[in-house]
């Protein structure tokens, strides 16, 4: 099974029955929703006091660009192995934020409800992530980088 194939099937995890070919690493819903969480912390991290909150600020802000960029960096890696990897410190971040946002909430940079939202958020990236990981840890095929042509 080619690459591609894989990454279907890794793609039907995240998105139920829906197959859908991955060719880029922008094809993912895992990259996608952790875009979508990286603007919204992006957007509650500019408004009141968080403005001022320049460790929390950015902490959570490079935490939540680190979810998208280890997907996007594991996939361009070519290997199954390495792709886990990076996923699994996706993962990680997507911890990170979560963590960070009960401090937001705990100082009243962001409100119950924007909490919930972003939390949520969190938690659904990393099921989407767990997702594939599981995939990936079950599979015996290797990445592309070790096909021979």
């Amino acid at each position: 099974m080619s690459k591609v194939g894989r990454l279907m099937f890794a793609t039907k995890i995240e998105k139920g029955n829906d197959m859908a070919k991955i060719e880029r690493f922008e094809d993912m819903l895992s990259w996608q929703k952790a875009r979508e969480l990286t603007r919204q912390v992006y957007k509650v991290s500019k408004q009141g006091d968080f403005v001022k909150d320049f460790e929390l600020r950015g902490q959570m802000r490079g935490a939540s660009i680190s979810i998208m960029s280890n997907i996007a960096e594991g996939f361009e890696r070519g290997g199954d192995k390495e792709f886990s990897q990076f996923l699994s410190i996706a993962k990680g971040s997507c911890g990170e934020v979560r963590s960070q946002l009960y401090v937001a909430l705990d100082e009243s940079n962001i409100s119950p409800t924007e909490f919930k939202a972003l939390q949520a958020g969190t938690v659904e990236i990393s099921r989407l992530i767990s997702g594939f990981m599981g995939y990936l840890r079950q599979s015996n095929l290797r990445g592309s980088k070790f096909q021979q042509p």
